[in-house]
């Protein structure tokens, strides 16, 4: 079947980014919309756009009845989840199926098996792939706490559903446990509507590597290479690149393999990830998988120069995947750094207001994935990612260089964002040297501080604040000169 009118059921910059692809493929696409989060790039490139209702909005998109239902009132034949949200929820998928609808990822039960961590990490013991040593809760609620206390500490507390960090705690001695229990819940229920919760052995300082894997529905399976997500804060991803530095090329080939061998045993069909962590000694232990796009997807993109959004929409379709694995090429390096509505120099504490000045980087390598506008208002409501930047370069020395200029040059006022840390991240003697772990942050708390700005500099900034500011419609050409034409303004 071909898809002809897609239903996105996101928002943001994916939103964008699944719309671009579908009308260049030809497919009409629709974008919902919630009162309180009525803007974005998204709602003006859709063909159509469709109202959600629910309070908190976050709400409107966890109702699949609704969203199913709205598809189906605006005439589409398939649905794009994106990341995030019920992306990764088997009943979503199902039910969208029951409807008659596409689902643009993988079937129902290939979710379940895949998608819940549990279950997940139970078939790749099955498969002879290396996980640490773990204690669901479901099994038997009762004794939890105790057998997640018998594995050892630290341990990571985590929810069984979603993932992008929430409901992720790690405990470092039993009488943070009990705490650590009830907030993960709260939160994994409140993001994902699922509070169910597993415990593992937490390794310390490990390197976060994942493999993007594809399937199709003729049996193949194939990986587009490994990326490395090590610098986060709170579990959550802030860079992400590919190829990984410092990976040995047999690790890499080991891992990759493994995350074919997983997909396939597991009769996987779209797009996937296979997350691992490798400890400082250099074993890797399978985490989890991702049974959706991810939001680092575009470095894989740039270093291929392939649109895995595409893949997923003729993947869907029933098309035979576009390459085989021999088929597949890489070339130079890429990097994405998530730019975020969030004070990093005070705790990344998120931030909230309105976007004043919007200014998008420029240059050679680079890609911006924007998800607001202009005038935009940021609230509390939805996750704090407001875009992704993205470069690539024929070597990672030249995609750091990029990457540090391009942040410079995109400009966001009036909210709070963490692009200069994110250069400083960046511009860091351990990160240029490819030594990067999951402690990164907490390790070089201090050495990322800014440094004072100089009295120009701050008179700089509060000269472009002020001009920011101003009443746009002092600015703004009015009819009927607008009209008149270029010349006339």
């Amino acid at each position: 079947m071909t898809i002809q009118k897609l239903f996105i059921a996101n928002r943001a910059e994916i939103a964008l980014r699944i719309v671009r692809t579908a009308q260049r493929m030809g497919i009409t696409t629709v974008v919902p919309w919630h009162a309180r989060d009525r803007f974005g790039p998204a709602l003006e490139f859709a063909n159509e756009t469709t109202e959600l209702r629910g309070d908190p909005p976050v709400s409107a998109w966890l109702n699949s009845e609704a969203l199913i239902q709205a598809a189906i009132d605006t005439g589409c034949d398939a649905i794009h989840p994106g990341y995030g949200f019920l992306s990764e929820n088997a009943d979503f998928a199902r039910a969208v199926a029951s409807a008659g609808l596409i689902f643009v990822g993988p079937p129902a039960d290939v979710i379940e098996r895949m998608g819940d961590k549990i279950t997940a990490r139970q078939f790749a013991v099955q498969q002879g792939v290396p996980v640490t040593p773990s204690a669901e809760e479901e099994s038997a609620p009762e004794t939890f706490a105790a057998r997640a206390a018998a594995i050892g500490f630290p341990l990571l507390i985590k929810g069984t559903a979603g993932g992008g960090g929430k409901g992720m705690h790690i405990v470092r001695d039993a009488s943070n446990l009990a705490q650590a229990i009830s907030t993960a819940r709260a939160e994994s229920q409140r993001y994902f509507g699922d509070g169910r919760l597993f415990a593992e052995r937490f390794v310390e300082k490990p390197r976060h590597i994942e493999v993007q894997v594809f399937g199709d529905s003729h049996g193949q399976v194939i990986h587009l290479g490994e990326r490395e997500c090590s610098i986060q804060r709170r579990f959550q991803k802030l860079i992400e690149e590919t190829p990984a530095p410092t990976l040995s090329q047999d690790l890499r080939e080991r891992i990759c393999q493994a995350a074919v061998k997983l997909a396939s045993a597991a009769d996987y069909v779209n797009a996937g990830t296979v997350e691992c962590i490798v400890s400082q000694t250099g074993e890797f232990y399978f985490l989890e998988m991702n049974t959706r796009l991810q939001v680092e997807h575009p470095v894989t993109e740039m270093v291929t120069g392939l649109d895995l959004v595409e893949w997923q929409l003729r993947v869907a379709q029933g098309e035979p995947l576009p390459l085989r694995q021999e088929q597949v090429r890489w070339h130079g390096s890429a990097i994405e750094c998530r730019i975020l509505a969030e004070d990093a120099d005070a705790g990344f504490v998120p931030d909230t207001g309105k976007i004043l000045l919007l200014q998008e980087p420029q240059g050679p390598g680079v890609r911006f994935d924007n998800g607001v506008t202009q005038g935009a208002v940021i609230s509390a409501d939805f996750d704090s990612l407001l875009a992704k930047l993205v470069v690539h370069g024929v070597h990672r020395d030249l995609a750091i260089s990029r990457m540090r200029q391009a942040l410079q040059d995109t400009v966001m006022l009036g909210v709070t964002v963490n692009s200069h840390f994110l250069g400083r991240v960046l511009a860091h003697p351990e990160f240029q040297a490819g030594a990067t772990d999951t402690d990164f942050l907490e390790r070089n708390k201090a050495s990322l501080k800014p440094l004072p700005l100089t009295e120009d500099e701050r008179q700089a900034l509060v000269a472009v604040a002020c001009a920011a500011s101003r009443d746009s419609n002092s600015t703004t050409v009015q009819e009927p000169h607008l009209s008149m034409g270029a010349w006339r303004n």
